[in-house]
């Protein structure tokens, strides 16, 4: 469509953003004559609400269309100058022309409409998001795609928003290799890169299917400086694997390196598997006084200083006692089972993927927790067939997707006392609160936290309790 309303596609307009969207992109609004006085919705990456702001139109839907910025004109009063010199490029950050106030600020009213619109909590109110003192370099885990510039040139750094065209290291100088990212992960990737040009090594190319490294993963645990490196890699084994190990092994706090074979023709990074070629199968990071072992395909959150803070939450929330049952659905490697086993009589953690169980069993074990067991399977399946008494508390910490309907029909018919819901993602959140509202429970308490400062995710953790109890 290059017409609509009288906007036609690469018209350049002048107007005022003065709204935000869940993906972080300025709205605006352009004035044509609507009875709703809203006017016509143009979405523009980079903009901030207040700037005023001359923008490209480079897409048009019906009712909606899409600019590229191209020069604020006057910028809002919560503009403010990126850290990183490629933050407008890279897909990694979305909020980096915001202040950090008025970050959480977008965080806590995104949180609040999608409530009330999808989820029909009108009204409600939410406490502010905590954020972070120091809201940059905060990421323990590194994901960084590899591949050839048009002149055969090995770079290894983050996606462009919305591509798969990689934005070298390089570009990123100015901010210590990333902004968000641990400065550890840029000597790891820079020292691979080396290896790679010195061998001859081919990175791995998309649209041919041929070449040999895809991704590099790198992990590091912030309390006990143990660092993880795995190479994702089209193939079954690396060349010059020793030359690669002597050059990572002199990083202090190196711990593990291996391999992940993954030949998949599709976006998802790490193989089924992985092999350890160096040093040991996992680091280990704790998370207040919790240890936890963390191999290369676990799930483990990527801020730790925030992770404490929203376990904490979550276990305020449940308010566990010495005679509780807990049943922790979708644990992964028992993370936040571990910690409501510290006050709960018993802990029961249910999780389909076999590895991520095998880890939380070890992960009681590091702890000398015995009051907290592991099934492997789908939760609604498990709980009836295990438990002995209804559970006392149920916590959920889904994926982005939600919870399967199947799972919050099944809470519903269960009736624990209280529900602590643990999620990253708040449109999926809000549409399973209406679910569990309309089956009998009633909203009690939220919380956000700031687990991604410069992006526009946030977690949020929920108590939920049955109605009249």
């Amino acid at each position: 469509m290059s017409t609509v309303k009288g906007i036609e596609k690469d018209d350049i307009l002048e107007f005022r953003i003065d709204d935000m969207s869940t993906d972080g992109s300025g709205i605006g609004h352009i004035s044509l004559g609507q009875a709703d006085g809203r006017g016509f919705a143009l979405f523009v990456k980079d903009a901030a609400p207040g700037d005023f702001v001359r923008a490209k139109v480079i897409r048009l839907k019906k009712s909606y269309g899409y600019a590229r910025l191209l020069e604020v004109l006057e910028p809002s009063p919560d503009r403010t100058e990126p850290l990183c010199p490629a933050a407008r490029q890279c897909g990694g950050c979305q909020f980096q022309h915001l202040s950090y106030r008025a970050q959480l600020d977008f965080k806590k009213n995104m949180v609040e409409n999608l409530l009330a619109r999808i989820g029909g909590f009108e009204g409600i109110k939410i406490p502010p998001v905590i954020g972070m003192e120091d809201p940059w370099h905060y990421r323990n885990k590194a994901q960084y795609p590899v591949g050839r510039d048009k002149n055969g040139r090995t770079v290894i750094g983050f996606y462009a928003g919305r591509t798969h065209s990689i934005i070298d290291l390089d570009k990123y100088e100015g901010a210590e290799g990333c902004a968000i990212q641990d400065a550890d992960s840029v000597t790891i990737a820079a020292i691979c890169r080396q290896w790679m040009e010195s061998f001859r090594v081919p990175a791995y190319d998309e649209k041919s299917g041929k070449g040999l490294i895809r991704h590099i993963l790198t992990r590091k645990a912030f309390s006990t400086g143990q660092i993880m490196v795995c190479l994702i890699i089209n193939g079954q084994s690396l060349p010059h694997a020793r030359d690669l190990t002597q050059a990572l092994a002199a990083v202090p706090g190196m711990t593990s390196i291996c391999v992940s074979p993954n030949k998949r023709r599709d976006n998802v990074i790490l193989g089924e598997r992985a092999k350890t070629i160096w040093g040991s199968d996992t680091i280990t990071d704790y998370i207040g006084d919790i240890g936890y072992r963390i191999s290369p395909l676990s799930f483990y959150q990527v801020n730790p200083v925030q992770t404490k803070v929203l376990y904490e939450t979550a276990l305020s929330f449940a308010d566990p006692k010495e005679g509780d049952t807990v049943w922790d659905l979708y644990c992964g490697i028992g993370t936040i089972s571990l910690f409501l086993a510290q006050k709960a009589g018993r802990v029961y953690g249910v999780e389909i993927v076999p590895q991520a169980v095998e880890d939380a069993r070890k992960n009681a074990q590091l702890n000398g927790i015995e009051n907290a067991v592991f099934f492997t399977g789908k939760a609604e399946e498990v709980v009836p067939r295990e438990a002995k008494k209804r559970p006392d508390i149920i916590v959920v910490d889904p994926p982005r997707k939600g919870c399967d309907r199947s799972l919050l029909d099944f809470i519903i018919k269960t009736g624990p006392d209280r529900l602590v819901y643990v999620s990253c993602g708040p449109a999926t959140l809000a549409r399973d609160l209406k679910i569990l509202a309309e089956g009998g429970y009633e909203l009690k308490k939220i919380q956000c936290v700031d687990m991604f400062p410069q992006g526009c995710h946030v977690e949020c953790v929920v108590l939920m309790s049955k109605a009249n109890t």
